[in-house]
C-alpha cells in the first residue's frame, strides 16, 4: 500500500487520522498513540503480514535492550559497552540475514570458495531504515542522550507510518517529544491544509513526472541488459531519464511524508533539498537523501576518526563511508561501485578545495566557473546513476559505452520521443533545476532552506485561489496513478 494508491489515500488515510481525530477530541491521548503504532503496523502489515512478528519483536528487544544500557542504572561503563555492542550486532546480524545473506553467497560462490545454495529470501520493507532508527537509538541510550523514555513513544517512532517504508532516518530526538503519548497530536485546518498541500506536491512528482520518465529509462535499461545495441542518443535518454525518475520519485516520496506528518502537527526532518542544483559532490551530499547522510557521518565518518588524524586518513574515512552507504542501498557489487565512485568524487572534491584554497581562492566565484562546476558535478552524478540503474556491470557498461563513444555499426534506436516526451525532460529539468523546491514554496522550517529569494507569489498560503489549484493538480495526480507505482526506494 503505496502513499500514491487509492487503498491509501480513499480508506487508509481517512481511517487512519479520523479515528485519531476523534480520540484527540475527547483528550484520549493514551489511546491516540496506541491507535497511530496500531494503524502504522497495518499499513506495514497490509504487504506481507508475516513480517509484522518481525518489526515487533525487534521493537520490543531494542527497548529492552535500552534500558540494560541506560547510564542511569549505574552498571559499570564496561559492561554497559558489551550490551551495546550485543544491541548493534543484533541489529546488524537480523540486517545482514534477510539483505545480504544471498549476496554473500552468490558472491562467494562465484569466486569459487564455496558452493551452497542458500534458497530466496525475501527483504522485509523497510529492515534498512528501521534498523538503522534503531541503532542510533541504542547508541544515544548508552551514551545517556535520551531523554523520552515511555515505550509507546519509542514504538510510533519505530513504526510511524509516513516515514516507515522509505524514511527519513528519523533521530529520536526529532520524534520522541514531539508524540507525547498522544498529547501533541493537533489535526487543526491549518495543520490539514498545509499538510495536504505538501502531500498533493509530492503526489503530482511521483505520478506526473517520475512514472512518464521512467518509461523510457526502463525500456533503454531492459535493452541493455538483453544485449541490444544501443545508440548514443538511446543510452543519455534512459540515463537522463531514469536521473529524473529517481529524482522525482524519491522528492515525491519525502514530500509526501512530510505532509502526511504535518496534518496533524508532526514535523519530519529535511531529507531532500534540490541535489542536481549542487555545485559540488559534497554539496550534492548535503542535499541529496539528508538523513542518511547524517547517520553515516554520525554513526559511522566520525566513529571511524573522522578528519581527526590526518588529511590522508580523513580520506580513507570517506571513501569506507561511502562504500558502506553503497551497499546500504542494496545487495548488488553495483551499488558497492555507485558507492565507490561517489567515495571517490568526494576525495578529488577534497583535494580540488584544498588545492584551490592555497593557490586560487575565489575560484569558484564568477558565473562560468559555477556553471562549469555544476555540469561537472551533474556529469559525475548521472554516471554513477548507470551502475546504481543496472542489474548487472555488462548492462552498465554498455550503456556507459553508448554514452561516451559512438554507437556500435548497425545499432538502431530503441526511442521515437514525441512531442510530448520532449516537453516531460523540459518540464522536469524546469523543476529539477531551476523551480524552487517544496520546501521553499511551502516555507518549511529547516537548515538550509532559504527563502529570501523566493516572491511572494510563489510560495503557498491557505488561501481560495491556492485551494483550488491543489484541488486541480491532486486530481490530476491521482488520474495518473498507475497500479504499478512503487517507489524506488521502497527496495532498500
Amino acid at each position: 500500500m503505496v502513499f500514491s494508491s487509492f487503498e491509501f489515500i480513499f480508506l487508509f488515510l481517512p481511517v487512519a487520522y479520523g479515528v485519531l481525530l476523534a480520540l484527540t477530541h475527547y483528550r484520549a491521548s493514551r489511546w491516540a498513540i496506541i491507535w497511530l503504532i496500531g494503524a502504522s503496523l497495518f499499513f506495514y502489515g497490509y504487504w506481507a503480514p508475516i513480517y509484522l512478528i518481525l518489526i515487533v519483536l525487534s521493537i520490543l528487544a531494542n527497548f529492552a535492550a535500552g534500558y540494560f544500557l541506560d547510564p542511569e542504572r549505574e552498571t559499570p561503563k564496561q559492561q554497559r559497552r558489551a550490551y551495546l555492542i550485543a544491541a548493534v550486532a543484533a541489529n546488524l546480524l537480523l540486517l545482514g540475514y534477510f539483505k545480504y545473506l544471498v549476496f554473500f553467497a552468490d558472491t562467494l560462490r562465484a569466486l569459487k570458495v564455496a558452493d551452497f545454495d542458500i534458497g530466496p529470501i525475501i527483504l522485509p520493507i523497510g529492515i534498512s531504515f528501521f534498523t538503522f532508527q534503531q541503532i542510533s537509538y541504542q547508541v544515544d541510550r548508552y551514551l545517556g542522550k535520551v531523554g523520552n523514555k515511555s515505550f509507546l513513544n519509542y514504538a510510533l517512532f519505530v513504526v510511524y507510518f509516513p516515514q516507515l517504508i522509505a524514511g527519513p532516518i528519523v533521530h529520536h530526538k526529532e520524534m520522541l517529544d514531539q508524540f507525547q503519548e498522544g498529547r501533541g497530536f493537533r489535526l487543526s485546518f491549518d495543520n490539514l491544509s498545509y499538510g495536504t498541500t505538501y502531500f498533493v506536491l509530492g503526489l503530482a512528482k511521483k505520478t506526473l513526472l517520475a512514472d512518464p520518465l521512467a518509461v523510457h529509462a526502463n525500456a533503454i535499461f531492459a535493452a541493455a541488459e538483453r544485449g541490444v545495441a544501443l545508440t548514443t542518443a538511446d543510452a543519455w535518454t534512459g540515463a537522463l531519464a531514469y536521473t529524473g525518475q529517481l529524482y522525482f520519485d524519491f522528492a515525491g516520496y519525502s514530500s509526501m511524508a512530510i505532509g502526511l506528518a504535518a496534518m496533524i502537527g508532526v514535523k519530519l526532518p529535511l531529507n531532500f533539498n534540490s541535489p542536481y542544483k549542487s555545485l559540488s559532490i559534497q554539496e550534492f551530499w548535503r542535499r541529496w537523501h539528508i538523513t542518511l547522510s547524517r547517520f553515516l557521518r554520525d554513526y559511522l565518518y566520525i566513529p571511524l576518526g573522522g578528519n581527526r588524524h590526518g588529511e590522508v586518513r580523513r580520506l580513507l574515512n570517506l571513501m569506507l563511508t561511502m562504500l558502506i552507504g553503497g551497499l546500504w542501498h542494496g545487495a548488488a557489487w553495483t551499488f558497492v561501485v555507485w558507492g565507490g565512485l561517489h567515495g571517490a568524487y568526494l576525495v578529488v572534491n577534497r583535494a580540488f578545495d584544498v588545492v584551490a584554497e592555497k593557490f586560487a581562492p575565489g575560484l569558484l566565484s564568477t558565473i562560468p566557473a559555477k556553471a562549469a562546476a555544476w555540469l561537472l558535478t551533474m556529469l559525475s552524478v548521472v554516471v554513477a546513476w548507470v551502475f546504481f540503474r543496472a542489474t548487472s556491470f555488462e548492462s552498465a557498461f554498455a550503456v556507459l559505452r553508448a554514452m561516451f563513444a559512438a554507437g556500435p555499426e548497425g545499432a538502431a534506436s530503441r526511442l521515437t520521443l514525441t512531442a510530448g516526451d520532449w516537453a516531460l525532460f523540459l518540464v522536469a529539468g524546469f523543476f529539477a533545476f531551476i523551480a524552487p523546491n517544496a520546501a521553499q514554496i511551502m516555507r518549511y522550517d529547516a537548515p538550509n532552506i532559504k527563502t529570501d529569494s523566493i516572491k511572494r507569489w510563489m510560495t503557498w498560503r491557505p488561501t481560495a485561489m491556492a485551494a483550488v489549484a491543489v484541488g486541480i493538480l491532486g486530481f490530476f495526480a491521482i488520474l495518473a496513478t498507475q497500479k504499478n507505482n512503487e517507489f524506488i526506494y521502497f527496495q532498500f
